[in-house]
């Protein structure tokens, strides 16, 4: 199971979407003069598809024997993971001022290593089917 390097990506996803909750993506004052952080826990939406997210990649670990149902939940992965961003970016809406943080680079690691997980899935099925060809 860790043999294989799309474990490795998928493990990325997972921690890196643990930090999402624990680290800022953006950090500033609301529009009524208050000082706010958005992270993976801001509201109940964000909280869900986050926490999903998380499940998801640890879900997708485990199915390491079924290939082509690991591809198809590294895809949905990462597309929920851009679904998540998208959230991030319209609740920026929400600040009169601030700035992005740092740890938002976790949410990006997090697209990055569903990914990079998904290719890596992808390259085993490749190689799979051609050992079965010359059989």
């Amino acid at each position: 199971m860790i043999q294989r390097q799309q474990t490795l990506w998928l493990l990325l996803a997972a921690i890196a979407s643990f930090f999402t909750y624990k680290f800022p993506f953006y950090t500033g004052t609301l529009k009524d003069g208050l000082y706010s952080e958005l992270d993976g826990g801001s509201t109940l939406f964000l909280l869900l598809l986050t926490g999903l997210s998380l499940l998801l990649a640890v879900i997708t670990i485990f199915l390491f024997k079924d290939r082509k149902t690991q591809l198809k939940l590294a895809i949905a992965g990462s597309v929920l993971s851009v679904l998540i961003l998208i959230l991030y970016i319209s609740g920026i809406s929400n600040f009169a001022n601030g700035s992005v943080a740092f740890s938002a680079i976790f949410v990006f690691a997090v697209i990055a290593g569903y990914i990079l997980a998904a290719r890596g899935i992808w390259k085993d099925e490749k190689l799979v089917k051609s050992l079965d060809k010359l059989r």
